[in-house]
């Protein structure tokens, strides 16, 4: 595995801390001048074209079982998901100011925990698909993703994108003739093709293509700068364009040199492999850093120091979620000791 891979899940999660950390501070205090600096949302996208990628360096040459698949991406996802879903939904029950934004809704909380669509309760205005953690979106679209992409293990290699993408399509295409609801405008949205411009850029690098050292970096640079400028600006065009293609570009870029895993970086390595709990688990911290920003203003008289705070406050967090549960948990799971899918005999892909 590229370790640029695991920089760039950093980069992706650090910027959709960042991304809430603004909108934290906006609720706080409107006025700060650097709540005019909002983006970072773009990391998502970031994080659905690696997972595209991933997913097909990762199988495209090494055969398994649909279910074996599944039961990976599994246990991969769920735990530390319901964990925090269940988290939320007790405070919400318990203490319902701390999470303001979160309402103890059962219909909601079971979809959340089954990664379906739901309207989130707590919108006035009816319009956000969000589960109970609201950034957990995005997993209801990496399931869904995860989903159609086992079914598509049944496929032969080379025919596998183009299932892949036919099945998304279809599913696109039925979403956008239907009338308007919940699931419709979730599974009609462009962001899905997302992860198959992940598919052909893994194909793309399994095929062994290879870029100079500075056109790597030109192209790296290129790509954030566009992202980061679509961002920002948020233009009303579909987000695959303004910031999946961008994603993408860093992607192909970053992956068409080999580096090796220098000492000097690997805090970034160790960031990506925690980026899952720090991106589950921030918005905790930044809920929990209403709570001291008064005093925090009043010592340090900045809220740029308070963003870079919350920053490294939802890093230290998700870390410790990291050690703490997601590895001794993965750790188990992934142990011959609990009851596994039973898996057919493998067969070559052709």
């Amino acid at each position: 595995m590229c370790v640029q891979l695991q920089y760039i899940r950093a980069i992706a999660a650090l910027l959709v801390v960042y991304f809430h950390a603004i909108l934290q501070l906006e609720n706080l205090n409107p006025d700060a001048p650097i709540t005019d600096g909002l983006f970072g949302k773009s990391g998502v996208d970031l994080f659905f074209v690696l997972s595209g990628f991933v997913m097909w360096i990762t199988t495209s040459d090494k055969p398994q079982s649909v279910a074996d698949f599944w039961w990976k991406r599994v246990r991969r996802v769920v735990p530390l998901y319901w964990a925090v879903t269940l988290a939320a939904a007790f405070v919400a029950l318990i203490v319902p100011q701390i999470l303001r934004t979160t309402q103890f809704d059962v219909p909601h909380i079971l979809a959340s925990l089954a990664f379906l669509p739901w309207l989130h309760p707590a919108d006035p205005a009816g319009e956000m698909i969000a589960p109970l953690i609201v950034p957990g979106w995005t997993l209801n679209y990496e399931m869904y993703f995860y989903l159609l992409f086992g079914l598509c293990l049944l496929v032969p290699v080379r025919h596998r994108i183009v299932a892949v993408t036919a099945l998304i399509g279809s599913v696109f295409l039925v979403a956008n003739l239907v009338p308007e609801s919940t699931a419709a405008r979730f599974y009609g949205d462009t962001v899905i093709f997302e992860f198959v411009a992940g598919m052909v850029l893994g194909r793309i690098y399994k095929a062994g293509v290879s870029l100079a050292a500075p056109v790597v970096a030109v192209g790296v640079a290129l790509g954030f700068g566009v992202l980061v400028f679509n961002d920002y600006n948020d233009f009303d065009l579909p987000r695959l364009i303004t910031i999946g293609m961008p994603a993408a570009l860093i992607i192909f870029f970053s992956t068409a040199i080999r580096i090796p895993d220098l000492k000097a970086w690997r805090w970034l390595r160790l960031l990506g492999d925690a980026s899952y709990s720090i991106y589950l688990t921030h918005i905790f911290t930044l809920a929990g850093s209403r709570m001291i920003y008064p005093w925090v203003i009043g010592t340090l008289q900045s809220d740029t120091l308070f963003v870079v705070l919350m920053m490294a406050m939802s890093t230290a967090v998700g870390l410790a979620s990291y050690f703490l549960f997601e590895v001794p948990v993965g750790r188990i799971l992934s142990s011959g000791n609990l009851p596994r899918f039973v898996r057919p005999a493998k067969v070559r892909n052709v």
